[in-house]
C-alpha cells in the first residue's frame, strides 16, 4: 500500500525521519507545521529532493484551520503531533487538552475526507504508570492509571489521548482501521537544535551540564526503527493492525550505563565532560525546584520498567537496531553538528 499520507507535526523528531522513510517508499506526503516560515523552511532543507512529493501545510491540534484542506485526497494519517515538554507544566491541561482534543480533532477530519488508515503515535507511557511499584514487565496489552495521583501529567495526557481516539473510532468510524504506536524513550540520529526531550539526557552528558547521573532508568528505541514501525503499520494489511496496540522498546538501560557507552565507543577528548559519579536520591527533589528536567525523576529513582515489544516483531516482522549503536549514532550527530561542542 501506498498512495498519499498526511504526517501530522512535521517538525517532530520521530515525524520528521518518518516522513523520510515514507518518500524513500513512494507516498506522497503531506505534513503539518504550527508555524510555515519556521517550520517549512526546515522541512525544505532537509527534504531538498522530495518536490511535489512532499506538501507542507499549516494547522494546529487546537483550532479547526486547514484541517480539511490537509486530509483532502489522503489515504492515511500517521497522527504524530504531541506535545513533550522537558519539566512538568503547572497545569497538566497544557499537556491533557492538545493531546486529546488534537487527537479527535484529527480523527475527525480525518474521516470526513475518507481516509481509511490511522496510526496513532501514543508512547509507553500509557502503558507502564503507575502499576503496583513491585512490577517491573509490561506489553502492548496494559495502560496507565490514570487516576493514581502519582501519574506524570505526560502519561496522562498520552493515556487519555489513546483512549479518546480507540472510544472514537468504535463509536464514529467503525470501519477505520486505527493502531497506535508506543514507543519509549526515542534516540538516534538528530538533525537540527530543535532536540526531543529524549535526547536531552545525551546532550547534557556530553556537554557537562548534568554533573551528576541519576539513578534512573529508561527503555530505549532508535528513532529509524520507530519510524519503520510506522511504515510497517501503515502498509500492513488491514486485519493484521485493526485495534492493533504496538509497543516499541528496546533493552531497559540505567542512565549510568548510557555514559559507560558513551565513555568507551567515543574518543577520550569527545567524552571528558561525561558525569561518572551518580547522582545520590536526596539530591533529585531539591535539583527538581531549580532544573524543569528533574521534575519527571522524582518517583522514577531506582525504577524498573521493562516493556515488551514481541507483538510487533511478531505481528510486523518489526525489526531493531542494538541500542549501543543508537546511543553512538545520537552523540556522533549532536558532535558533528556541532550541538555539542567539544
Amino acid at each position: 500500500m501506498a498512495g498519499t499520507v498526511l504526517v501530522t507535526g512535521g517538525t517532530g523528531y520521530i515525524a520528521g525521519e518518518l516522513i523520510g522513510q515514507l518518500l524513500d517508499s513512494g507516498w506522497k506526503v503531506r505534513t503539518t507545521v504550527r508555524d510555515m516560515a519556521a517550520g517549512g523552511g526546515r522541512l525544505r532543507g532537509r527534504f531538498p529532493q522530495a518536490g511535489d512529493d512532499l506538501a507542507i501545510m499549516k494547522a494546529d491540534l487546537l483550532s479547526d484551520d486547514g484541517w480539511a484542506e490537509a486530509m483532502k485526497g489522503c489515504d492515511a494519517v500517521a497522527h504524530v503531533a504531541s506535545p513533550f515538554p522537558m519539566g512538568v507544566p503547572k497545569d497538566e491541561d497544557e499537556l491533557i487538552r492538545p493531546a486529546r482534543e488534537g487527537t479527535l480533532r484529527v480523527l475527525r477530519f480525518a474521516r470526513e475526507a475518507g481516509v481509511t488508515r490511522f496510526v496513532q503515535t501514543s508512547s509507553a507511557a500509557a502503558i507502564a504508570y503507575d502499576h503496583d511499584s513491585d512490577r517491573t514487565h509490561f506489553d502492548h496489552t496494559d495502560w496507565t492509571d490514570v487516576t493514581d495521583p502519582k501519574v506524570a501529567p505526560y502519561a496522562k495526557s498520552k493515556t487519555l489521548a489513546e483512549f479518546a481516539a480507540r472510544d472514537w473510532v468504535r463509536d464514529n468510524a467503525p470501519d477505520m482501521v486505527y493502531c497506535s504506536v508506543n514507543p519509549v524513550a526515542v534516540l538516534g540520529p538528530v538533525h537540527d537544535e530543535d532536540l526531543s526531550t529524549s535526547i536531552e539526557f545525551v546532550k547534557k552528558a556530553l556537554d557537562g551540564s548534568m554533573p551528576m547521573i541519576p539513578h534512573v532508568g529508561v527503555g530505549i528505541v532508535d528513532v529509524r526503527d520507530v519510524a519503520a514501525l510506522h511504515v510497517k503499520a501503515l502498509e500492513a494489511e488491514a486485519e493484521k493492525v485493526r485495534g492493533e496496540r504496538f509497543a516499541a522498546s528496546g533493552p531497559f538501560i540505567w542512565l549510568e550505563q548510557i555514559t559507560e557507552v558513551l565513555r568507551s565507543r567515543l574518543p577520550e577528548r569527545e567524552t571528558r565532560k561525561v558525569p561518572t559519579t551518580r547522582m545520590p536520591g536526596f539530591a533529585v527533589p531539591i535539583l527538581a525546584v531549580f532544573m524543569p528536567e528533574m521534575r519527571q525523576l522524582r518517583t522514577e529513582t531506582g525504577r524498573v520498567r521493562v516493556i515488551d515489544s514481541s507483538h510487533a516483531e511478531n505481528v510486523l516482522g518489526w525489526t531493531m537496531r542494538d541500542c549501543t549503536q543508537t546511543i553512538v549514532d545520537t552523540a556522533r550527530s549532536l558532535i558533528d553538528q556541532r550541538i555539542v561542542k567539544v
